[in-house]
């Protein structure tokens, strides 16, 4: 398997990415697939992870940064725009379907938390994509208004809008609108802000477990009311007949959002458990990440084995 570095263009943003190809002999183009990565991750973490991985077992996958995130262009840094970041996942698509060692006919993508979301809206729109599979996958825009289990106040996104909305302001005076950090100073402080999940979150992206210099842990205010109107759900019906699998883990506290993907799908779909597994367990603990990728690849392989 080999990385390379390439870039492509999303909506006019220079988009960064890192290519990963198998050094295995093959008579013909490859199939390929598109992994993206979490809320302010970059591509140096789990979705690197999983493109490595899935390269190891045939696949040509790419794992990029997120316009206005990592080592893509856009200002301002940090935001989470949700219509960009499907169209993140469209360019993606159309960088494959251009080299001659991808076959353009069997492309895939996989999305992981938040870009699970982002890659099923961009699967329902995007014919050109075969099959669609997400670890952890959920709904950003919902985790924000309903919390990561579903069941937050109303009144916690209602004071996000509000800040969101002075943030803004302050920008048309010419102030400093600042950011919306994303943890807390310590792990005990993530715990009784998100419980178990939080203190996962802070462990992975805040110390050597999985932080990264480039994971910009905060999004620009106006991500907020971007947010407040998106359903990155809305287009599941559409990806049917083509194939869909979710990867969850059975401590997910976010696994309800899979649950009404699932019941929303008209395809081929499956709603695959990893025993004991939390949702960050599946970013970066081998065990459940074992488990994902020999999954993952069974999918891929029967659903980009030939031109559909």
């Amino acid at each position: 398997m080999s990385q390379t570095s390439v870039t492509f263009d999303s909506a006019g943003i220079r988009i960064a990415a890192h290519l990963y190809t198998p050094d295995t002999p093959e008579a013909g183009p490859r199939p390929a697939l598109v992994v993206g990565h979490p809320g302010t991750s970059v591509k140096e973490q789990t979705s690197g992870t999983y493109a490595r991985r899935m390269a190891e077992r045939g696949f040509v996958a790419l794992a990029f940064d997120a316009a206005y995130q990592g080592e893509s262009g856009g200002l301002p840094r940090g935001l989470e725009d949700p219509a960009q970041r499907v169209e993140d996942f469209k360019a993606a698509v159309s960088y494959l379907g251009t080299r001659a060692d991808v076959d353009a006919d069997r492309i895939g993508l996989l999305g992981i938390c938040a870009s699970g979301g982002y890659s099923l809206s961009a699967t329902g729109g995007d014919h050109r994509v075969k099959a669609v599979a997400t670890v952890s996958g959920v709904d950003v825009a919902r985790q924000f208004r309903l919390g990561a289990d579903g069941t937050q106040d109303p009144a916690v996104f209602r004071t996000l809008l509000d800040a969101a909305a002075r943030a803004r302001t302050a920008a048309a005076r010419g102030e400093d609108p600042g950011v919306m950090t994303m943890f807390p100073e310590t792990a005990e402080q993530a715990g009784a802000l998100g419980g178990e999940h939080g203190i996962e979150g802070f462990e992975y992206y805040c110390t050597p477990r999985g932080e990264h210099e480039r994971s910009a842990k905060f999004l620009a205010w106006e991500s907020l009311d971007k947010l407040a109107f998106f359903d990155a759900f809305h287009a599941v019906p559409l990806i049917g007949p083509r194939p869909l699998l979710q990867i969850v883990g059975t401590r997910a506290v976010t696994s309800w959002m899979a649950v009404d993907v699932h019941q929303r799908a008209t395809g081929p779909k499956e709603l695959h458990w990893i025993e004991g597994a939390s949702h960050v367990d599946l970013y970066d603990k081998k065990d459940a990440i074992d488990l994902a990728v020999d999954k993952l690849a069974d999918f891929y392989t029967e659903h980009l084995a030939q031109e559909l």
